[in-house]
């Protein structure tokens, strides 16, 4: 194999030509035969067992070419860069110059390099961290949460559906009087007011006694991710078989003891308190470093070439699949969701990519213009903790240099950002104001209902009521 490289007229650019013996690729269209000979069904012969050139002559000499291609260009290709100490960041635009059985295999490979930094004061910013303080409120709502998340549910059969409530309905949707896919479910829970259906059907839910009957008219919202429903009206025949409600237990040592392995309600709150500050700090250390590094790539000059970016916005999509898979969803779902394409998608986070490939390149800056090292020691600890946590073969990944690699890079990026923040000049300000109050309405909103639901608890405590109770406790602590 011979590799030729030029530049282009595009700065950060490299023009790669590849010639391939002829020999290697043919050997390479044999390799891919051997692999596919048991699809082939010639006439004449048994499947499977028609010759190379019986086949060569059905289907056409070409139809290896692109199975054997991808068989020899990859690893010609790594190899090509590690020789020529390439720094590759973005993906090769190949195009073929000539290919065929008993020919050299000639092909390019353009591609994008890593752009020289020109690096910004990194040392003695001037940077402010926000210092956070657990209130006695923020504390309080966390009990309350525990509260709401060990309480039980009973069953109500004297009155009718409340705004909070939980119902076991059934429920059967149709637009034009004709049935639609997932408009039909059997002893759903539906908590009234949680605004997890279409908007107008809880309320109308609310009032609703046990066994009745009632058709809930709806319209879908117009951006509704069923284009086939959005602005529909629909009707929903519901019958309401059970209805729910929450009971909490109270705020006492029993409670703690249920909930916790602390034997009083002041220890579960000191050690909540404890966590909750905990949480803070690192939501203020996180914020310094962001602020820090914000300042020294803001001061920092480079020019990023587009195919960098475009790998970074991958990463984001490939990021965001992994975290939908959780969820039952895939990407491609969650786009026709929102009505978008991956080209929206691209151009939505161009910015953000343009700016994560700049941070890491500061990054990578820094690291050398401090000289910033790792040791062989820390870069083995991150292994056994891998090892560890995913059950591998700690020496199997030593052998790993993709990962090894990978390691080294995020732990140099880590010292340099703390290397950033511990050479700043640091001005501590108090959470401001206006945060706070926003903080305070956002927490407030979501503990209405846990505080209505305790007071009725209360009240209902002392009068008698037909109800059936199911006691839901856990011994952890939340």
């Amino acid at each position: 194999m011979s590799v030729k490289v030029e530049k282009t007229e595009n700065k950060n650019e490299l023009k790669l030509e590849f010639t391939i013996e002829a020999k290697v690729f043919d050997e390479a269209i044999k390799k891919v035969f051997n692999k596919n000979a048991k699809y082939f069904n010639i006439p004449g012969f048994r499947k499977g067992k028609a010759p190379m050139a019986m086949v060569e002559k059905f289907y056409g000499t070409e139809i290896f070419y692109e199975d054997a291609f991808n068989e020899v260009v990859p690893s010609a290709y790594d190899e090509a860069i590690k020789a020529e100490k390439l720094e590759v960041v973005s993906k090769p635009n190949i195009d073929v110059t000539q290919i065929g059985k008993g020919k050299d295999l000639i092909f390019t490979a353009v591609v994008q390099t890593k752009p020289e930094v020109k690096l910004g004061k990194y040392k003695g910013i001037e940077v402010e961290k926000t210092v956070y303080k657990v209130t006695d409120e923020a504390v309080d709502n966390e009990i309350n949460r525990m509260a709401e998340r060990n309480a039980r549910m009973v069953t109500v059969t004297d009155r009718a559906a409340k705004k909070g409530d939980i119902t076991v309905i059934d429920f059967e949707g149709s637009v034009d009087g004709v049935k639609f896919e997932g408009g039909t479910a059997e002893n759903h829970e539906l908590e009234l007011g949680s605004g997890s259906f279409i908007p107008g059907f809880e309320d109308q839910v609310i009032g609703m006694k046990i066994d009745e009957v009632k058709d809930v008219k709806v319209t879908f919202p117009e951006d509704y991710f069923s284009k086939e429903l959005a602005g529909k009206e629909a009707i929903f025949k519901v019958t309401v078989h059970e209805i729910k409600k929450k009971e909490l237990p109270k705020l006492d040592d029993e409670f703690a003891k249920d909930v916790s392995e602390f034997d009083t309600i002041k220890e579960l709150k000191d050690d909540t308190k404890k966590k909750l500050q905990t949480e803070l700090d690192n939501k203020g250390k996180a914020e310094l470093e962001e602020a820090a590094m914000k300042v020294v790539t803001d001061a920092s000059e480079v020019e990023i070439p587009s195919g960098m970016i475009d790998m970074e916005i991958e990463a984001m999509a490939d990021d965001m699949n992994r975290r939908l898979q959780y969820q039952g969803v895939t990407f491609d779902q969650y786009l026709q969701m929102i009505g978008k394409t991956m080209e929206d998608f691209r151009k939505d986070n161009e910015e953000a990519g343009k700016s994560s490939a700049k941070m890491k390149l500061v990054l990578e800056a820094v690291v050398k213009d401090a000289k910033i090292k790792v040791e062989e020691k820390e870069i083995t600890a991150k292994l056994e903790e891998l090892a560890k946590m995913y059950a591998k073969d700690l020496e199997e990944l030593k052998t790993n240099e993709e990962l090894n690699s990978r390691i080294k890079e995020s732990l140099e990026s880590e010292k340099a950002i703390n290397y950033i923040v511990d050479n700043a000049k640091i001005k501590e300000v108090e959470e401001k104001k206006e945060a706070k109050e926003t903080k305070k309405a956002s927490s407030k909103k979501a503990e209405t209902k846990t505080e209505k639901t305790t007071k009725k608890a209360e009240k209902e405590e002392k009068e008698p009521a037909k109800k059936t109770t199911t006691k839901k406790s856990t011994k952890k602590s939340e």
